[in-house]
């Protein structure tokens, strides 16, 4: 079984400083403390709020963090990104199911010092600079996992999450 993974860019001044693939996700998140950003869909700014950070998942990723965070659950063999906010101080603010051809920008907003995180698939810690950029689009790479069980997706979700034994 193919499943997509994210190509993840760290843009500082202009050029290039870091770049990862993720099978699962891209996380943005302040130390202990909320941040304001903002996130735009090839160049529309899609959302803007202060919260603990933001989620960007593939559909693998979906049934990890993002979920947690209240993001969509998404069969994993889909093409699409998701991008999940992590405890938005807005009730409105919600997560998004993104067509798999999309850029996602996400950019920091007036933090006033504030230690900000990239991390990659629970990667290491990459300081996310206030004037940095990431960039996060579908990877012409993917990743093949073997199916073994005979179940399907559905009832090993279900499972996981306690509704079926």
């Amino acid at each position: 079984i193919s499943r997509m993974m994210l190509d993840v860019e760290l843009i500082r001044g202009g050029e290039l400083i870091y770049s990862d693939s993720a099978l699962n996700d891209a996380v943005l998140c302040g130390t202990a403390t909320t941040v304001k950003l903002s996130a735009y869909g090839d160049g529309c700014k899609m959302t803007e709020y202060t919260g603990d950070g933001i989620i960007l998942a593939t559909p693998t990723g979906s049934t990890a963090y993002s979920l947690s965070a209240g993001g969509s659950l998404v069969e994993p063999t889909a093409k699409n990104i998701l991008l999940t906010p992590i405890c938005a101080h807005v009730i409105t603010v919600r997560p998004f199911v993104l067509a798999p051809d999309r850029v996602v920008t996400v950019k920091i907003c007036e933090n006033k010092g504030k230690q900000i995180w990239l991390s990659v698939d629970g990667g290491e810690l990459i300081p996310f600079l206030p004037d940095d950029i990431l960039q996060v689009k579908m990877s012409q790479h993917r990743t093949i996992m073997a199916h073994l069980s005979g179940k399907s997706f559905y009832d090993i979700a279900f499972m996981k999450l306690g509704e079926r034994t």
